[in-house]
């Protein structure tokens, strides 16, 4: 006999599986907006640094190291969001040649290692920005730590949106059928 608790689960769960879906979507489209605007960014203080060398004869230093900043930023946010939308650098066609219970165990198997390299990576990056606090970036004067700290989020956006698919394919949505 099923209970009204039962039905509002029923009725609760998907809507709450969705609501969590769209928020890891924002956070991954968020995470490409930020991207964007940083190369918009890029290619701005690039044409500046060109400006400056031939037209003022007076080239901008702070540009070499501002844009290794950026493309730092831009890197590991859109990484990041790769893992979230399955775009991501794989090379799955052994997994999808196997018969379908190995191939949803090596979907498995692949979640968790990259999971295991998002948590290295947001380990590492945190013991970088704790050691570098102290040091500033040639020209522009930021602490050494700002080149660590998209490695820390990035990694841990990777933890995120990683354990995101295990969950997401337990519950029976496996979205990355050619994934």
């Amino acid at each position: 006999m099923r209970t009204l608790v039962d039905s509002e689960a029923a009725v609760t769960f998907p809507r709450l599986k969705k609501t969590v879906g769209r928020a890891l979507d924002g956070i991954a489209n968020l995470c490409l907006a930020a991207a964007g605007i940083m190369l918009v960014f890029l290619i701005a203080i690039f044409g500046w640094l060109v400006f400056g060398r031939y037209v003022l004869n007076n080239t901008p230093t702070w540009v070499e190291q501002a844009s290794l900043l950026l493309v730092v930023y831009i890197t590991c946010l859109g990484a990041a969001a790769g893992v979230r939308g399955n775009t991501h650098l794989s090379i799955d066609f052994v997994r999808e040649g196997m018969p379908e219970p190995l191939r949803t165990i090596f979907r498995y198997v692949a979640d968790l290692f990259v999971i295991a390299f998002g948590a290295f990576m947001a380990y590492q990056g945190w013991g970088l920005v704790m050691t570098n606090l102290e040091r500033a970036i040639p020209m522009i004067r930021l602490s050494e730590s700002w080149r660590a700290a998209p490695l820390v989020i990035c990694g841990g956006l990777i933890v995120l949106f990683s354990a995101a698919n295990i969950v997401s394919r337990i519950l029976g949505n496996d979205s990355d059928e050619g994934n």
